[in-house]
């Protein structure tokens, strides 16, 4: 298993942090690598939902079932999908900062292959890093001064 952290803070509330991160229409406006996403089941965005999500990664088009983990508003979201036999599991998990104007945000992923792509955990996981810096970035951008 390989992990990759990385934490950022954002001028915003975790409030309104929580609501964009989890909007599926602005996912591929932040998340590195991300080029569309939509819901495949019904309900809306909560625990036990489902989706899949189109990305670049490593040169490749993959599509990626997903599965809400963790949905609690405004604090922690988590996310698992399996593709091609490697596990990912995200969890962001957001705390105020600056007496509530500002968010702490932790982006964390775990990656397990199993059996013959176990040994692609460390070039995943090197590009999740890039990926997850990425998206911090944007995040940043995003939310720079709208506090």
């Amino acid at each position: 298993m390989q992990r990759v952290e990385r934490t950022a803070r954002l001028a915003a509330s975790p409030d309104q942090v929580f609501a964009y991160i989890s909007d599926l229409d602005s996912l591929a406006e932040w998340q590195g690598g991300v080029t569309s996403a939509h819901h495949t089941s019904e309900g809306g965005m909560r625990t036990g939902a489902t989706a899949e999500v189109t990305r670049e990664m490593m040169g490749q088009r993959i599509v990626a079932p997903l599965l809400v983990t963790a949905y609690e508003p405004p604090r922690l979201l988590g996310i698992a999908s399996k593709v091609s036999g490697v596990e990912a599991d995200a969890t962001l998990e957001l705390s105020p900062a600056d007496d509530g104007a500002a968010t702490d945000l932790a982006f964390a992923m775990e990656i397990r292959g199993s059996g013959v792509t176990s040994f692609m955990e460390p070039m995943i996981a090197g590009a999740a890093r890039g990926d997850i810096e990425a998206s911090l970035e944007r995040l940043q951008a995003k939310f720079d001064g709208a506090g």
